[in-house]
């Protein structure tokens, strides 16, 4: 089975794993890894124009990781997840979503900055 995307892990994403339990944790990386090689919509699913979600449900708990596609390199699809929580109400809040947004635009022309000067 071919691996679909790389998926590349920005600061908050990797504190909010670090805040979990090691258990939560490999329970969320391991499915990460696993919406790589499959197309699930339980693990993976587009929320916006932009913005995808990691979803995990671990021990009667709902964990999101926001992330967005990086398609600027010449490299497999790359996701890169912005941040996590664990959600308390069946709809994605509004403010994850435009924190997510804010960190993808801010991820970009950080880009833009570096390449323009390399």
């Amino acid at each position: 089975m071919d691996k679909k995307f790389d998926v590349d892990f920005l600061g908050d994403a990797i504190d909010f794993l670090n805040s979990l339990d090691k258990k939560a944790r490999r329970k969320i990386y391991y499915n990460a890894k696993k919406a790589q090689f499959i197309n699930d919509p339980e693990l993976f699913k587009k929320l916006t124009e932009y913005i995808w979600e990691f979803r995990t449900l671990y021990d009667k708990k709902y964990y999101r990781l926001l992330a967005f596609w990086d398609k600027t390199d010449k490299r497999d699809v790359l996701v890169i997840a912005t941040h996590g929580f664990v959600k308390k109400t069946k709809k994605t809040p509004k403010n994850e979503i435009k924190k997510a947004e804010e960190i993808r635009k801010t991820y970009f022309e950080q880009k833009i900055k570096e390449n323009g000067q390399g």
